[in-house]
Order: C-alpha cells, then sequence, then structure tokens
C-alpha cells in the first residue's frame, strides 16, 4: 500500500490549502566512535547464537529488536567482515543518526506570545488546514503517537488532555522535554482553546496521545531507536504516528516496522527534511519510505518553503514556517549585544552555552586561525564567510577570545549553528547592517549574552512543524 491512506478528503483539504510540495534530508550521522554502531539483523531462532557472536568479536548489544529479529550492537570495524559471515546473520547495516527537522525561527528575538498565560492566538496553519471549519467530537476514539523529544505535562495549553507514553533515552521521562521539539510538535496538535496560549488542530481535549520520547537534549537518535518507538506506538495501539524527524540514510530494520505499522492499519507521517537549499533533490528517512506520507513545508501566503526537500517521495505540504507553538518554561535561547552605549538585537547560535562575557570588542576578520593570545580577554568581531561558525568560535576561543559575535555577509538574520562543536565561549548572530556598526566602535566595551527565557510559546520553522498539521487532521475521522 503506497501513501494513499490518508483519507481523500483528508488529501484533498491539505493539498488545497497548503499548495505546495517539499522533500526531505537529514543531518549527518554523529562523529565515528571506537567501535561501529551497527544493526544486526538474525535468522529466525538465532538471537542467542548472534548475541554471542557478538560478545565474542570485542563488541556489546546496544538496544534489542527481537520483535524483528534484530540488535543494535556496538562492535569492533575490524570485527564486522566475519560478523557479516556468521551463518546466522541475515545482514548487517550502520545505524545512522534520526536528528529533529525543527529549529527556532529568527522571528523569535521579537519575543512573541512569551510569557506564561498570554492571550490566546490562533497560529495561522489552524485555518490554512481548515481545521477551524472541522468538529474534533470524534477524535475521542483516536490516539496519535508522537515520537519525538517528550512533551512538558506541565504546560498550561496541555492540561486535560488524555496522554500515555514511554521513555527510550537517558534524559528525563516521557513527560519531560528538555529539547522543547516535542513540546512544539504536541502544542500544534492539540493545544487547548482555552483562552491562553495558542490553539492546536484538535482543540478540544478529545484526542488521545500517546507520547514516544527517543530524543534528549541533543536532539539526535539512532534508527533502531526511532524502530523501536515505533513498535512502542503499534503497543500503545495507536491510530496515527507522526514523526518530526530524519536521517539521510535508509535502513533495512526501520522499514521492516514500518511494514508491520502499514499491516496494522496505522498510518505514519514524517517530516521530507530541510536540505532544500544545499540538497533539494535527497531523500529523508522515515518519509522517504513507500508507506510513510512525507510532508513539506509551506509559509503563511502558501508559499513553498526554501529549506523543504523536494522529491517524488512528498505527498503533502502544510505550514511549516514562523509556527507558534507550546514549549517549555526555559527551553528557549534568548541573546543580546552591547557595544558601548548601543545594544544590537542578535540571536544565539544553536550549541552555544549560556554564558556571558564582556570585555574589549575586537576585528577578528573571518575568524580564521590566530596565535594563542591574540584576542586574549576581547570580544571576536567576525564576518561571515570562508569558514563555518563552529571553527570561527573555536578559532575565536583558542586565541583568547571570550565571546564571539558573528555579522552577516549579506541582508538578513543570521541563524547559525555550531553542530556537534562544543565551545565554552557565548557565540551570537547578528545582521551585515549591525556588524558593520560596530567595527566603527571597536575598543569600546562590548557583553554578548546568551540566557534561557521564559517563554512558553515560541516560533519554530521545519518541515517538523508541517508534520503535527497532518497529523492532527489525519487523526480527526
Amino acid at each position: 500500500m503506497h501513501r494513499s491512506r490518508l483519507p481523500g478528503a483528508i488529501r484533498a483539504t491539505l493539498l488545497a490549502a497548503a499548495l505546495g510540495f517539499g522533500l526531505a534530508t537529514a543531518a549527518p550521522p554523529a562523529k565515528a566512535a571506537e567501535n561501529a554502531r551497527v544493526i544486526v539483523a538474525f535468522k529466525a531462532g538465532a538471537g542467542a547464537a548472534v548475541r554471542a557472536a557478538i560478545n565474542g568479536a570485542g563488541g556489546s548489544v546496544v538496544g534489542d529488536l527481537s520483535e524483528v529479529n534484530a540488535l543494535a550492537a556496538a562492535v569492533p570495524a575490524s570485527a564486522l567482515a566475519a560478523l557479516r559471515r556468521n551463518p546466522n546473520v541475515e545482514f548487517v547495516e550502520n545505524d545512522p543518526i534520526r536528528r529533529l527537522l525543527g529549529f527556532a525561527s529568527p522571528k523569535t528575538k521579537r519575543r512573541i506570545n512569551s510569557g506564561p498565560g498570554t492571550a490566546e492566538q490562533e497560529p495561522y496553519g489552524i485555518e490554512m488546514v481548515q481545521a477551524d471549519q472541522v468538529s474534533d467530537d470524534l477524535a475521542t476514539t483516536r490516539k496519535v503517537c508522537i515520537i519525538d523529544s517528550g512533551v512538558d505535562g506541565s504546560h498550561e495549553d496541555l492540561q486535560g488532555i488524555s496522554m500515555d507514553g514511554v521513555n527510550l533515552t537517558q534524559s528525563g521521562s516521557w513527560n519531560t522535554d528538555e529539547h522543547s521539539h516535542g513540546t512544539h510538535v504536541a502544542g500544534t496538535i492539540a493545544a487547548v482553546d482555552n483562552t491562553v496560549g495558542v490553539v492546536g488542530v484538535l482543540p478540544n481535549k478529545t484526542i488521545n496521545l500517546f507520547i514516544a520520547k527517543v530524543f534528549d537534549a541533543t536532539g539526535g537518535a539512532y534508527s533502531t531507536t526511532i524502530a523501536r518507538a515505533m513498535l512502542k506506538c503499534v503497543l500503545a495501539r495507536s491510530h496515527v504516528v507522526s514523526m518530526s524527524l530524519g536521517g539521510d540514510r535508509a535502513t533495512r530494520i526501520e522499514q521492516r516496522v514500518a511494514d508491520i505499522l502499514e499491516k496494522r492499519g496505522i498510518l505514519m507521517i514524517a517530516a521530507s527534511g530541510n536540505e532544500g537549499v544545499t540538497a533539494p533533490g535527497a531523500t529523508s528517512y522515515p518519509a522517504g519510505f513507500a508507506n510513510v506520507v512525507s510532508v513539506a513545508a509551506v509559509d503563511s501566503n502558501k508559499v513553498f518553503a526554501p529549506f523543504s526537500q523536494f522529491n517524488a517521495d512528498v505527498e503533502l505540504a502544510a505550514p511549516g514556517v514562523d509556527v507558534l507553538s507550546t514549549v517549555p518554561l526555559g527551553s528557549e535561547t534568548g541573546a543580546s549585544v552591547t557595544v558601548g552605549a548601543s545594544s544590537y538585537p542578535a540571536i544565539a547560535m544553536t550549541g552555544s552555552p549560556r554564558a556571558s562575557a564582556t570585555g574589549p570588542l575586537a576585528d577578528f576578520g573571518l575568524g580564521n586561525p590566530a596565535p594563542a593570545g591574540t584576542m586574549a580577554g576581547n570580544i571576536c568581531l567576525i564576518s561571515r564567510g570562508s569558514i563555518s561558525f563552529a571553527e570561527k568560535v573555536v578559532n575565536c576561543q583558542n586565541a583568547g577570545g571570550i565571546g564571539a559575535i558573528i555579522y552577516n555577509n549579506t541582508t538578513g538574520d543570521l541563524l547559525g549553528t555550531l553542530g556537534e562543536t562544543v565551545t565554552t565561549i557565548p557565540s551570537v548572530g547578528t545582521t551585515q547592517a549591525d556588524g558593520q556598526t560596530m567595527l566603527t566602535q571597536l575598543g569600546q566595551s562590548a557583553t554578548v549574552a546568551v540566557f534561557g527565557t521564559n517563554d512558553v510559546y515560541a516560533l519554530k520553522s521545519g518541515t517538523s512543524m508541517a508534520t503535527p498539521h497532518v497529523s492532527g487532521v489525519a487523526a480527526s475521522p
């Protein structure tokens, strides 16, 4: 069965409302460890023998998917060839990382609808998918399984909803969210019509939610963990599985589990990916599987989002740009820059530590490597270009800098990330115009601060944000 599992009326409504398509990929896998992280599929009845073979090769079993005759294992690379030849082994494949596919919108620096108890708003996506024209009274018989980073069970706009879950991480519990992504997704689906905050696609506390927590604050999880969560969705008797996540490599085990869900009549919906600028024709998984509905993103004007991927696997597009929804208190990151008596708007680099630093503002050019001590005690002012944001910040830090301001080399906000690079100094992005103004203030005292905010609502963008719009509509009979 192909993706046509969405009822015809729902598909027509979403397509007519969104008027766009897009595609998917995912972030690169985590850095290679000493042992290779692999999936070992074993032949029927051979689980114990394969466990012994993995241990005998100096590896260890780190995940159990015996329901589909597979194990996740950390195995020395030198032992993989012999393991593949083992007569009890069906196949061995890499266990790639899946990433969350949502990111903070630059507009969050404007603090839209930030604190608790704010007046209720209807996000633009509700009208766009025509959720405001359909009753959710019959959703009491339906359950949506959200595979994500958990949910803030104490959030004011998620009270009274029937929820249960499972935690497949080492972080918190299923009803805590150390990342904020899962709470945002849940709010788009089910935020309550209660005079505060926002409303979701199904706002009347009728829908049942099952939360499968697979991501901690890092926003990364293995394919086998996603597969395990999908099986938990089956056990919870879910009707719809919402996956605002993806990765650039398919696995046979994840496909095997998706096939099981399809046979059970469970509708799977996943984000198509956010690499539309760098890899528009690439495919993200699980969205790329034929029995998973792949969702792209459009903005409030029904214009295709540039970041959204586009390929033949994408069936639907939904609102995914500057989507306002719920987040845990303190989970969002703010930033500020002052130089002398002037204040400038700034956006924290994703991955920056929450910290503050004050020192003389110094021109660090393009942020290329410099001798130790060159920037001692200074705030580095750096132009975008030539090398990555992470390299710029690391080079500033290694040269003795105590904070980094990276300004754009074109118009618009600078929304940057440090990826998996760990730094100790606060780093932010700002506009080209503001950076050029700061170049006239070199030597003045500057302060760079990255801090948590009191937001419990925030704007986020990504095919992650489009996915729950579709999941919510699909869960309304």
